[in-house]
């Protein structure tokens, strides 16, 4: 250990000791915890404690994943187990205090269960349903420390992966770490990182960039957020890691505008380790340098893709760049860059730290360490889990998840965001594999998964989905712009039961073209929701084809501007060869309005 971290990790476990020598309460304010209404909360907890005249340090947290159960709040009181406290009301607040803070005894009737020990009465934290069969290694710290709060993360063993790279491996060596762990990029396509980071590595440029990718628009995925405001230091480190490994200068961690507590917690947690010289010049008394910025972007789902992020983050409009160059030969600002998700980041400090082989012994033979699933939709406990590579889809959705709320039987998965594919319940027994889940037609992705019960349709699923997708396009190939909007058409007249025959074969060629023709992964799987659907649930589209009654097919809520305008003259560019390919769009209120006046 070198002796500039020595003194940090020494003042922070001086500080973290003497934080446990009083009555400390936890209260979850991320962005699940203020939904579910943790900032009333928070200011109830503070006017309560003044009332009574009592010490208690508080500490904003992030989630810790268990969704359903937020505003959360964990109580700790020296000697005793920790409490935790799940859906809690601002009226219960002056009762936990002076029961459980002062009395010192938990009201059990509204807790959730205990850390660190056992109280009678309450499972173990590590009991609960969505707790079990996680092994936590991105999610380590979530809920667990104050997430702008340098201290804290070195207190759980925070730096210690960049003390050793620093100190004690060479950049090579640390490389050669995260090639030999077995770790591929959690954004979605799942590529060697140890291999995408040996392409900016060989690049001799004195000025090189890493970019961590936080623009997260998939529906239904929502693990990137959670890491930067619950554990934003555990991104940052893994950052400087690559900065290092690779020779790179500079660091740009990219949020989508608007998601401000992940935005907040990342830029404090920037400013803290500038404070401590763990940023900036010469990091730890090393030779290595490496800054840090965040940059932040309007909602533009395509700016996920890594050169529409570049082109965002120089301030132009998020279309992807023709390739060649390749962003490690020429990237942000012209410069070698190499841009990697925010998970991804986030498992190589404990990597570095603990070593490639305790990471590669996790998970299967080809996905190694562990995935983080978010969980929605028709589910008794929504919310976040970390498991190892190999566990069922199943037990993930069933043990850990609850299955449906109301006992009906689950009918399929969306997985991998809205450019993915279903699962079908007969294939639940599925391993969590990369390979498999894309050999099976579905595939991992982000980690989002949205539960659909058996009441729910394939066809609106799917017409919603590709809405999505035609939304979000940028427009600058044709392939993808013009495809996704007739895809779109052609769904929506399938689901009011006005389709044609030979519409399936005519989306499944649009798609093909899309496919072939489009510029970034927006348009070439494009197709992949369609196919899914219809390569398992073929039956529920001939069905409505051959005249049957739609079931479970809502009326479509979408705003009129995602459209081609022509399609409300019904002079859309296909009609020009097939007259009745156009979708019966509903005239605006202004429009109705404007022709009663007329």
């Amino acid at each position: 250990m070198s002796q500039s971290f020595s003194s940090l990790s020494k003042q922070a476990l001086d500080n973290w000791d003497v934080l446990h020598d009083s009555p400390w309460i936890r209260v979850s304010t991320g962005l699940m915890g203020e939904a579910a209404g943790s900032d009333d909360i928070l200011a109830m907890l503070k006017t309560e404690i003044q009332r009574l005249g009592i010490e208690v340090n508080i500490s904003e947290v992030g989630t810790t994943g268990l969704c359903y159960a937020e505003p959360l709040m964990d109580v700790h009181v020296p000697n005793m187990p920790r409490v935790v406290y799940g859906n809690v009301k601002p009226n219960q607040i002056g009762d936990i205090l002076k029961q459980h803070i002062v009395g010192g005894q938990p009201i059990k009737e509204i807790a959730l269960a205990s850390i660190g020990g056992q109280v009678e009465g309450l499972p173990k934290f590590e009991e609960l349903p969505m707790m079990q069969s996680q092994v936590r290694i991105a999610l380590r710290n979530a809920g667990q420390i104050d997430p702008t709060n340098l201290g804290h993360y070195i207190a759980m063993g925070g730096f210690q992966g960049l003390d050793k790279a620093l100190s004690m491996l060479s950049r090579e060596e640390t490389l050669e770490e995260v090639k030999n762990s077995g770790l591929r990029g959690r954004g979605g396509a799942a590529f060697s990182t140890g291999t995408k980071w040996s392409f900016l590595a060989g690049n001799p440029a004195a000025t090189k960039y890493i970019l961590c990718n936080c623009e997260e628009g998939d529906p239904g995925a929502f693990n990137d957020k959670t890491i930067l405001e619950t554990d934003p230091f555990t991104l940052l480190e893994g950052c400087i890691l690559a900065g290092y490994a690779t020779g790179a200068s500079n660091g740009i961690v990219f949020i989508r505008h608007g998601h401000d507590s992940p935005i907040e917690r990342t830029r404090s947690a920037i400013a803290a380790c500038y404070e401590a010289g763990l940023l900036g010049a010469n990091i730890l008394g090393s030779e290595f340098s490496f800054d840090i910025e965040v940059s932040l972007v309007g909602e533009s789902y395509v700016a996920g893709e890594e050169t529409a992020l570049m082109e965002a983050i120089e301030g132009k409009r998020s279309m992807p760049r023709f390739r060649p160059p390749f962003p490690a030969a020429y990237g942000v600002w012209g410069r070698p860059s190499n841009i990697n998700n925010i998970k991804t980041l986030s498992y190589v400090p404990e990597i570095i730290r603990h070593g490639a082989e305790w990471f590669s012994s996790i998970g299967t033979e080809k996905s190694n360490g562990t995935a983080i699933a978010c969980l929605s939709g028709d589910i008794l406990y929504p919310g976040l889990v970390e498991v190892p590579f190999g566990v069922s889809v199943r037990q993930i959705i069933e043990d850990m998840g609850g299955g449906d709320p109301n006992g009906k039987s689950i009918k399929f998965l969306q997985t991998g965001g809205p450019l993915g594919g279903l699962l079908p319940s007969d294939q639940f027994d599925m391993k969590l594999d990369f390979d498999e889940m894309v050999s099976a037609g579905a595939m991992f992705g982000s980690g989002g998964l949205i539960v659909c019960n058996e009441n729910r349709s394939v066809v609106d699923l799917t017409r919603t989905l590709i809405a999505f997708d035609q939304m979000e396009s940028c427009g600058k190939c044709f392939p993808c712009r013009l495809g996704m909007s007739h895809m779109l058409e052609i769904l929506e007249r399938i689901s009011g039961g006005t389709g044609h025959e030979g519409d399936m074969e005519l989306m499944e060629r649009v798609g093909v073209n899309m496919r072939a023709g489009s510029l970034c992964g927006h348009g070439q799987l494009g197709y992949n929701p369609v196919a899914s659907a219809v390569r398992f649930f073929g039956s529920e589209f001939t069905d409505l084809l051959e005249g049957h009654e739609p079931k479970n097919i809502g009326s479509f809520v979408g705003p009129l501007s995602t459209r081609r305008g022509a399609q409300i003259d019904r002079n859309t560019p296909t009609s020009i060869v097939k007259p009745d390919f156009v979708s019966e769009v509903q005239p605006s209120s202004s429009e109705v309005n404007n022709k009663v006046q007329e």
